[in-house]
């Protein structure tokens, strides 16, 4: 391995993930993988042959059982009930992908079942996030009697109220960090329940709505409702969604969810989800790709999914999920692709309006966090662009759309590894009105005459409690890989540690010591080139997206040094029914 200590074209220096020792060596050579992957045993804490086989085979008749987690058994009880009564169900759904797929997912398997549901998706700029009283009343009046909500729900005190008052049971499927004290409903499921002994926390709020329907679906086989007038649904055909829902929320990918997604991803590769292919259709995801991967949801059908909801018509992602007509997936997936878009457009003009400020308040030289605040930001938006200043300066980032009429700004939070963003924001609680998420992403609404206060706070917090080196830039690889060592075996192996996520990130390694030809700079943004060793001429083609211009295109395109080291994550591409492997760029410097 190279010494990380080395500092990079782009000012980062390259630190080792993890460090493999003999237990892990142990298991490659039983397993017969190449001894180049022993360090991502190593990261993933893989030190036997079975959990290691297990980990990357993983089986859906491996999942834990659904009665295991707490109130499955009234929640379905009261499903029951509802079923044999004929009463009127409804499902209130997030407006992000997770909250789509959950729905589509819900709706899928009761329209197999011969019931429709009414499906309620609150406006993300009118409504907000999760259920409210007015909502409740509004199904109430609708002749709803049970409200099952999917992806949101766990502090939804007063809506559970305003529902029982109406007289509507509401059963809560979510998988957010749920308080000491829970909402009065006829059911809480949640794997993130404070009293939850269920151990695999990583659930999306679309796998807990997969629980669900596999806890129903096993009851009314056991009561024989199942006969020749009611076909049993098929579940694995919802798994699509499942996986949809899952890569697009950044859940987890070890346990549970790896199963889920793997074989989702399957059923996803056989496009026979009419939106989601007409999706794929539209975003030119070509028939010859067999095989879907976790890339194809995080940066081609997720962002579009999401595009509705940021944009306030939430609704589109889930009426794409649930159709069943193809020319009405594909004139809504066009309206996505559209929307998606808008908010890319949207979303380049606020990040330019906040680096700009920020750079001109010197914050990412004089400060540790950085705060940028906006009259007229889109607040759909404002979550990516926090994530965009976070990785250019490695830094924790806030971004406040302020309301121009009321003065009070919604804020969207985003950090880096081993900052706890939340605790940050916390810490100037008193500033704040509203604030909630976890240690990598937050919100928070504040007023703003508040927000040089709560910018102060903010930053004692981060100077208190963190050295300065945890803010310098660092890039974490894997493993140091040589070119001539590098064939379609080993890229295949890389790719069997996939479907990748958070617990199981995508593994970047080092091709050290090659030259750099056939440089270009592609859309103005992206740099492509082809990567070559010296000895063998055996070449590796690369793609750097986002990186023109900056140091790096300048660096390769000045032609002043002979060798680099080259990181990156290592792929498998079909073009024309033929494979290749491909390298996606992270960073170079100056071979050591």
């Amino acid at each position: 391995m190279p010494a990380p200590e080395k500092q990079s074209v782009s000012g980062k220096l390259w630190s080792l993930r993890c460090q493999p020792d003999e237990s892990h060596n142990k298991v490659i050579g039983t397993l017969g993988l190449s001894h180049y992957l022993s360090p991502l045993l190593a990261s993933r804490q893989l030190c036997a042959t079975g959990e290691t086989r297990q980990f990357l085979e993983p089986r859906l008749k491996d999942l834990a059982d659904p009665y295991d987690l707490l109130d499955m058994q009234p929640a379905i009880e009261r499903l029951v009930t509802a079923l044999e009564q004929d009463e009127k169900i409804a499902v209130f759904g997030d407006y992000d992908v997770d909250g789509a797929t959950s729905s589509a997912l819900l709706m899928r398997y009761f329209h197999d079942l011969g019931v429709s549901l009414r499906i309620y998706i609150p406006n993300r700029l009118t409504e907000g996030y999760g259920p409210s009283a007015g909502a409740m009343q509004t199904l109430a009046a609708e002749g709803v009697k049970l409200v099952i909500t999917v992806d949101c729900g766990i502090t939804a005190f007063e809506p559970v109220e305003a529902a029982k008052a109406e007289g509507v049971d509401v059963i809560i499927t979510d998988h957010h960090q749920a308080r000491e004290q829970l909402p009065e409903a006829l059911a809480v499921i949640n794997p993130n329940r404070q009293d939850e002994p269920f151990p695999y926390k990583e659930l999306a709020g679309v796998g807990v709505a997969f629980y669900l329907v596999m806890a129903l679906n096993r009851k009314l086989r056991e009561m024989g409702w199942f006969n020749h007038d009611r076909t049993e649904p098929q579940l694995k055909p919802l798994l699509d969604l499942v996986a949809v829902g899952t890569v697009a929320d950044v859940a987890g990918m070890r346990g549970l969810n790896r199963a889920l997604v793997t074989s989702g991803l399957k059923v996803l590769s056989s496009r026979s989800n009419p939106g989601l292919a007409a999706l794929m259709q539209v975003v030119g995801i070509r028939e010859d790709v067999k095989t879907l991967t976790s890339t194809h949801i995080g940066f081609q059908l997720g962002p579009r999914l999401n595009a509705g909801g940021r944009l306030g018509q939430g609704e589109l992602g889930y009426q794409l999920l649930s159709s069943r007509d193809t020319a009405q997936a594909f004139t809504i997936a066009e309206t996505l692709d559209a929307s998606n878009k808008e908010r890319q457009d949207i979303e380049r003009g606020i990040l330019k309006q906040a680096m700009d400020l920020v750079e001109q308040e010197k914050q990412p030289e004089q400060r540790r966090g950085l705060v940028a605040a906006g009259e007229g930001w889109h607040p759909g938006v404002i979550g990516i662009v926090a994530s965009r200043m976070c990785d250019k300066h490695s830094k924790p980032a806030i971004v406040i759309a302020i309301d121009p009429e009321t003065g009070v700004g919604k804020a969207s939070g985003r950090s880096i590894p081993g900052i706890n963003l939340l605790a940050a924001i916390e810490s100037a609680s008193e500033y704040l009105e509203h604030f909630g998420g976890h240690k990598v992403a937050a919100g928070l609404t504040i007023k703003r005459e508040n927000i040089p206060a709560f910018m102060e706070a903010f930053e004692a917090h981060l100077t208190t409690h963190y050295q300065a080196s945890a803010f310098f830039p660092r890039l974490t690889v894997d493993a140091q890989l040589p070119l001539d060592e590098l064939d379609f075996s080993v890229a295949r192996q890389i790719q069997s540690f996939s479907p990748f996520g958070p617990g199981n990130p995508e593994p970047i390694f080092i091709l050290p010591r090659v030259s750099l030809r056939g440089i270009k700079v592609l859309k103005e943004r992206h740099l492509a080139m082809t990567i070559v060793c010296p000895r063998t001429h055996q070449q590796v083609e690369s793609i750097g997206f986002r990186m023109a211009p900056g140091p790096i295109v300048d660096a390769v395109q000045a032609g002043d040094v002979a060798l680099w080291d080259v990181a990156g994550k290592l792929t498998i591409e079909t073009w024309r029914g033929r494979e290749k492997i491909k390298m996606q760029l992270s960073d170079i410097r100056v071979a050591v």
